[in-house]
């Protein structure tokens, strides 16, 4: 296990240690963006000691020690594993979270019990819908956290929009599972007239969408390409909070969503259902042929809100508040059935504490093995 020590003064000055297990590089990208930009604002008023959210190892609280940080499916991992030590004076899960695909989180249910209160990075959707969830019995301890962008990074590319109906449209990501691709495949279907860009890789192909593969946007050649689009398009079913949203809101594009890509409710960024993809499509086709007018109004608002809302300040306000409180609430009810549910995935998940243990190990080197094993 590494860890690092900053401080912006004196020790003596500092009457809390912070403990921050979050990825934290320096990268514009999350979540090294959220471990760095928070761990910065931390370090104005406490002594913070850095580690990576998978570094393994324990922690040995000294008096008036905060823990805070992203719980990772490793057993042995250093926030875990740290959590059970006695003289914590705050334990504080931060972490994406959504209430779709209980493969995700179902580890963190042996987690949350032991923390204080859980900092959950994630939209007014997931957050809104949370008290009709199979995580309903977080809620007492849950407290919603905004992603942020830090619009230095990601300066202004479009000062005006391609003609009405002859506008591009980018998907940017990877093709994983919650970014639901096939979806936004049925919806490039009913868009024929329509290019619509995939900027990222991943392991899926996205069929009917013209792929750009990867591109480093803090390039100018990148910057560059992001220019030439004028609308964003995401469609996750289990998408957190995503910082490629604000992103685009920062660059200038308007960003189109489903509900379930954790946006929702903001009028500068649309919805499209997550369930009609003719319905989709037609939203995406109205916004094409839109006045300008209407565009750059959207592409204000969406940059104040990034001025007013969606800041490092106000992300870091909240963690603060939560480290300075003495709030602890216990669990909400968790009934028998519901806790054998989080058990099941726990022990089945790609994501949980057995894939992540020696038999998942095991098992894993035996599939990355197999296909050798099949040739001899």
């Amino acid at each position: 296990m590494s860890a690092t020590t900053a401080s912006s003064g004196p020790l003596a000055k500092q009457v809390t240690r912070v403990h921050l297990v979050f990825p934290h590089a320096d990268r514009t990208s999350a979540p090294d963006a959220i471990g760095r930009q928070l761990g910065k604002r931390l370090e104005a008023r406490y002594e913070v000691i850095y580690y990576n959210w998978s570094d393994l190892g324990l922690i040995k609280p000294e008096p008036g020690d905060v823990l805070l940080g992203h719980p990772h499916p490793h057993p042995r991992s250093v926030f875990r594993n740290s959590l059970r030590q006695a003289g914590w004076r705050r334990r504080l899960a931060m972490s994406p979270f959504h209430h779709r695909d209980l493969r995700q989180i179902a580890f963190a249910d042996s987690i949350i019990p032991h923390c204080d209160l859980f900092l959950a990075i994630t939209g007014p959707y997931w957050f809104g819908s949370l008290a009709d969830s199979r995580c309903s019995h977080w809620q007492p301890k849950m407290i919603q956290l905004d992603m942020a962008v830090d619009r230095g990074d990601f300066p202004p590319l479009k000062e005006s929009f391609g003609a009405p109906g002859k506008r591009r449209v980018a998907y940017m990501g990877h093709s994983g599972r919650g970014k639901n691709t096939p979806y936004l495949s049925k919806i490039a279907a009913l868009l024929p007239d329509i290019e619509i860009a995939w900027i990222g890789r991943g392991a899926r192909p996205i069929h009917g969408l013209k792929s750009l593969g990867f591109i480093d946007y803090d390039s100018q050649p990148g910057r560059d390409v992001v220019a030439e689009f004028d609308f964003l398009l995401t469609v996750g079913n289990a998408d957190a909070n995503p910082t490629t949203i604000l992103e685009a809101m920062a660059w200038g594009l308007i960003p189109i969503c489903t509900p379930t890509s954790g946006y929702a409710g903001i009028p500068s960024i649309p919805n499209v259902p997550a369930d009609d993809a003719a319905a989709a499509a037609a939203i995406v086709r109205q916004l094409i042929s839109a006045n300008e007018s209407d565009l750059i109004g959207m592409q204000s608002a969406n940059r104040r809100l990034l001025d007013d809302h969606y800041t490092w300040d106000r992300f870091a306000a909240q963690v603060v508040e939560a480290i300075e409180s003495t709030e602890s609430p216990p669990l909400g009810p968790e009934s028998l059935k519901r806790r054998l549910t989080f058990a099941f995935y726990d022990i089945t998940s790609p994501y949980g504490r057995v894939a992540y243990g020696p038999l998942g190990r095991l098992w894993s080197k035996l599939r990355r093995l197999w296909p050798k094993l099949r040739r001899l």
